[in-house]
């Protein structure tokens, strides 16, 4: 047999054993080693105590942060994870359970699980895999049981400690060094999380026990989503279009909980759930929920005869301002990844629909002044979006040198007028915008260079903040005009990117060019223009292959997906200047190997108060956010 493959033969082959996959490919089972992976550790094990609770085993659980912020204990009142040994496999099920994947209860075809967070079977082994230590402590049949293992491995058998009256699983985990760059866990992202799950299952005692800070707090709210919905309206600071809200639940066969409510907003707010874990994602149970909300607006429409000359409503237009919760449990859940993001139950959709769709229209027919003025509200929506969308079209219509009028000099801008392709690139430095130039597509990508750090006009009044040409330049280069007289029906670029280096001036100039669009061009980030470029940091070459790494964590975590003794090589980028324009046209501008993060406004009073604090006249607010968040912040998590 030849051997001239690059020496490529059995030899080569890996087969990992155990939860070795899991060390080794961590991002493919919690989304990645970040602060978010982190959490995700502390969710799974909550979630198996919570499904303890959806089949009526469990009526309390309390998480609790340790002193250091280091390690979580989750304890629940539930049955207690079998610890007599397996027939098959000799070894007790609490050890099965927590060192091997798909292993568990909830694949049976029995009734020890009816509803349930995950059917992977995998959420408690990928934590032991990822944590230095494990304790797990089992109260049942009379006597309380404890096992410790170490990074996924049993350390030492399963013991008896003695008789207990008790019942239930606790489940203390201290996250790996080795495996996260950080893990120390924010005890504010705990609390709201659970906060959350508690309005979703109105019955359950949830106590969360912060020991940073040595406070306890009882998260248990009875009113469940109706109050979730009440809570997140308040929280956006709009104001609701009717009085009360439309409230929908359905115990019988497969529970269905709907809550919503059209508000003053711009755009709409779904949080869907299923089986209490948030889908962030969406699926098809929400894409259910939409289509009920469009369909009944339309049909009670139509019964009315309500028709708007030389107005067409979109389906836009009908969701916009709704405020809306969707908890569905339902037997055989199918998730997108293991991080379960998004639902993919086909046969939800039609579900959902058919059990909502026809109570909104009872609602909206049981309470006409109500339904009256949500129409009233569409309607305004519709004749809004419609002048928008007759002055984008004046706007195309224009030849190409009136548009190109009053533009800055060093604009570098694109052929194309179509909105629905065309990019302009912030960059930082004539250096990085002369790569950008170079590497771009000219056809629909145009680049505005920026010189050094742009004005910083947080508190700043309009007039001085435009006095900056920087600023000017850009408020031109976009063309929607800023302040009272903006109008997105003049934007000539579908996206706005921001791309800066990956270093500390970098992110920097991202946040200062974030807090003059929240301030001052809002509505650009509320209609999701405006985007984050995430350049390389790192360059590592392996062989013929190259990987580019966006920041050190990740570099970390592909050097250890590497073979044992493969030859590396890493470079560091010190700024995108230094980049030639292929290499940032490859990682950075091509739309088919780039990365781009959507900026998003969860938050108004958040991102408000994060603003004033980083960016304010107060050091002391910012001394002591940076003291509170630093520790915790990074580019991959900033959602303003």
């Amino acid at each position: 047999m030849s051997t001239a493959a690059g020496g490529y033969s059995a030899k080569d082959i890996q087969v990992l054993e155990g939860l070795e996959p899991v060390r080794k490919r961590p991002s493919m089972y919690i989304g990645g080693t970040d602060t978010k992976g982190l959490h995700h550790l502390v969710w799974e094990i909550v979630d198996n105590a919570v499904d303890e609770y959806l089949n009526s085993h469990a009526s309390q659980i309390t998480v609790t942060l340790d002193k250091d912020g280091q390690g979580v204990i989750v304890e629940d009142n539930g049955r207690g994870i079998p610890v007599d040994k397996h027939p098959k496999f000799g070894r007790s099920a609490l050890e099965l359970i927590l060192t091997t994947l798909h292993s568990g209860a909830k694949f049976g075809e029995g009734d020890n699980y009816i509803h349930s967070g995950g059917l992977h079977g995998v959420g408690s082994s990928v934590v032991n895999a990822l944590s230095k230590r494990m304790l797990a402590t089992i109260r049942r049949d009379g006597h309380e049981w404890r096992q410790e293992f170490r990074r996924g491995k049993a350390h030492g058998s399963i013991e008896k400690l003695g008789p207990s009256r008790q019942h239930g699983t606790t489940i203390h985990f201290q996250p790996d060094p080795e495996i996260f760059p950080k893990t120390i866990f924010d005890s504010g992202t705990i609390r709201s999380h659970l906060d959350d799950m508690s309005y979703i299952h109105a019955g359950l005692k949830l106590t969360f026990v912060d020991n940073t800070t040595g406070q306890t707090h009882d998260l248990s709210h009875p009113g469940g989503i109706p109050e979730f919905l009440t809570k997140l309206i308040k929280d956006s600071g709009k104001s609701p279009t009717t009085e009360a809200p439309f409230a929908f639940s359905r115990k019988d066969g497969e529970r269905l909980e709907a809550v919503l409510q059209w508000t003053d907003a711009t755009e709409e707010a779904l949080r869907s759930y299923v089986n209490g874990i948030r889908t962030a994602g969406g699926g098809t149970h929400e894409g259910g929920f939409r289509s009920a909300i469009v369909r009944s607006i339309r049909d009670y429409m139509e019964t009315h005869d309500i028709r708007v000359k030389g107005l067409t409503i979109s389906a836009e237009d009908i969701r916009e301002g709704v405020v809306g919760v969707l908890s569905v449990f339902i037997r055989e859940p199918m998730f997108q990844g293991q991080t379960k993001d998004r639902l993919n139950n086909q046969e939800m959709t039609a579900q959902v629909e058919g059990t909502v769709r026809p109570a909104l229209e009872s609602w909206l027919n049981s309470n006409k002044s109500a339904a009256d003025a949500i129409v009233g509200r569409i309607v305004l929506a519709a004749r809004a979006r419609q002048a928008s969308r007759e002055a984008v079209s004046e706007v195309k219509r224009k030849s190409a040198s009136t548009r190109r009028l009053n533009l800055p000099g060093k604009l570098a801008d694109c052929k194309s007028t179509a909105m629905d392709e065309t990019e302009l690139f912030l960059v930082e430095g004539d250096g990085a915008g002369g790569s950008a130039k170079q590497g771009r597509n000219n056809r629909n990508q145009a680049v505005l260079p920026l010189r050094g750090k742009v004005l910083n006009s947080e508190g700043m009044p309009l007039a001085k903040a435009l006095a900056n040409q920087e600023l000017k330049d850009l408020v031109s280069a976009i063309g929607t005009g800023i302040g009272p007289s903006f109008n997105l029906g003049g934007l000539r670029y579908g996206k706005i990117i921001l791309l800066m280096d990956a270093d500390a001036d970098g992110y920097h100039i991202s946040t200062l060019l974030l807090a003059f669009f929240f301030r001052h061009m809002p509505e650009l980030i509320r209609s999701g223009h405006v985007y984050l470029a995430v350049p390389p940091l790192f360059r590592i070459d392996v062989g013929k292959e190259t990987h580019w790494a966006r920041n050190d964590a990740h570099k970390a975590e592909i050097l250890k997906s590497l073979r044992a003794n493969a030859k590396f090589e890493v470079s560091r980028f010190k700024g995108l200047g230094e980049m030639d324009a292929r290499v940032l046209a490859e990682t950075t501008l091509d739309p088919r190997y780039r990365k781009l993060m959507r900026v998003e406004i969860e938050s108004l009073l958040d991102c408000d108060r994060a603003f004033v604090d980083l960016l304010g006249k107060d050091p002391a607010q910012r001394y002591r956010f940076i003291m509170e968040e630093a520790d915790r912040t990074s580019i991959e998590v900033l959602d303003v």
